[in-house]
């Protein structure tokens, strides 16, 4: 994935749910656009007028609007960044779309696969450009793991066995997270950490060719960790399932809530002619933070494989692999690679609608 030759004219980014008390877009968007040649952050838009000017003095961001209506309307934005709760994602996503910009939404696309694809179908009719942050299949260890396998390292992949916790859904929740509690919210250990890492899975190893499922609310009622106070859970807290995948590799994965005390992320490929191993720990892959360990031929024991230089081309981010900006510059970066030279690399919204399918694909299975 070189890193394309900045054009004269940047790209204008409009960041909608930019706060100035922090989250997610301060935290991952705002480094990891600054760390990407080609970007330019001309717009910002908050719940109120009020946060909006707060958080425009504060990131030096000079157009701060307190509605999404407004910043997509502005002639300076060419790509609109969607970085709201799951819920608002629909209504903004089609505004910025109506208004005909290019949307990079968060992950997932929508709430459930009906909206995903009535906003792939709205992209389409309308001609945008469009991209979805599923950025774990943008991490260098993902990609250079990806790399490893087609290039033969571990010979035929016999089988994959995947084990990982949630961190979020289990006996306690963050007062900020209580929303992901609810099913009805579309945010859930089987939509972010599992479809995250499932999604990059399917990049590396083929898609599921067939399936089947387990999923389980075992904690029905959690704790708040500051107040105490319980909630109700709706959503699985486990997640199992197994299958095969694309030529013939048998395919095992367990996601469950919380965070264990013995392994919270450990993949293995096995092949052939040797094993690959990566391991770390939280089952969030997207966050990149991952080791690369690997075995073949005659090797008895595993060992580290340290991810070449040559994955990561973004001198800005230099020594900042633990940072969650880290992986996100480089899905930026892979999309700017594909505006400059008319590619389709980056997973856009037709993606989504298949990240979205197995998803759906996976709970019907353990429906029954």
């Amino acid at each position: 994935m070189p890193s394309p030759a900045p054009t004269a004219t940047p790209i204008g980014v409009g960041i909608i749910g930019l706060s100035a008390s922090g989250g997610w877009a301060a935290r991952a968007h705002l480094p990891a656009l600054a760390a990407v040649p080609g970007y330019e952050v001309r717009a910002l838009s908050a719940s109120t007028p009020e946060s909006a000017r707060a958080a425009g003095e504060k990131y030096g961001i000079p157009l701060a609007f307190g509605s999404a209506a407004e910043l997509v309307r502005r002639p300076e934005v060419d790509l609109v960044v969607v970085t709201v709760k799951i819920p608002h994602h629909r209504e903004l996503v089609l505004a910025a779309l109506e208004a005909g910009k290019m949307v990079l939404s968060e992950w997932p696309l929508g709430n459930g696969l009906a909206e995903t694809e009535e906003l792939a179908a709205a992209a389409e009719a309308r001609g945008v450009r469009t991209f979805v942050g599923l950025q774990a299949r943008s991490a260098p260890p993902v990609r250079y793991v990806s790399d490893l396998v087609a290039d033969g390292y571990v010979g035929e992949v016999l089988s994959t066995s995947l084990i990982a916790s949630g961190r979020r859904w289990g006996a306690e929740f963050e007062p900020g997270g209580a929303y992901l509690l609810d099913r009805g919210n579309g945010g859930s250990l089987l939509t972010i950490p599992f479809g995250h890492t499932v999604d990059a899975v399917t990049m590396v190893l083929g898609e599921f060719t067939d399936l089947d499922a387990t999923m389980a609310t075992r904690r029905p009622k959690v704790r708040n960790e500051v107040t105490g106070e319980t909630a109700r859970m709706t959503v699985e807290d486990q997640i199992a399932v197994s299958g095969v995948l694309e030529g013939g590799a048998v395919a095992s994965l367990h996601f469950r809530g919380g965070l264990s005390r013995a392994t919270n992320f450990h993949w293995e490929i096995n092949g052939t002619a040797g094993d690959l191993l990566v391991a770390g720990d939280s089952g969030h892959l997207q966050f990149g933070q991952v080791t690369v360990h690997g075995a073949r031929g005659e090797d008895t024991a595993l060992a580290q494989l340290p991810v070449p230089a040559a994955y990561s081309t973004l001198p800005a981010l230099a020594g900042r692999t633990t940072e969650v900006a880290y992986t996100v510059a480089h899905a930026y970066e892979q999309i700017r690679a594909d505006l400059a030279a008319g590619t389709r690399h980056a997973p856009d919204f037709a993606h989504a609608v298949r990240r979205h399918r197995l998803l759906d694909r996976i709970a019907r299975a353990a429906a029954f």
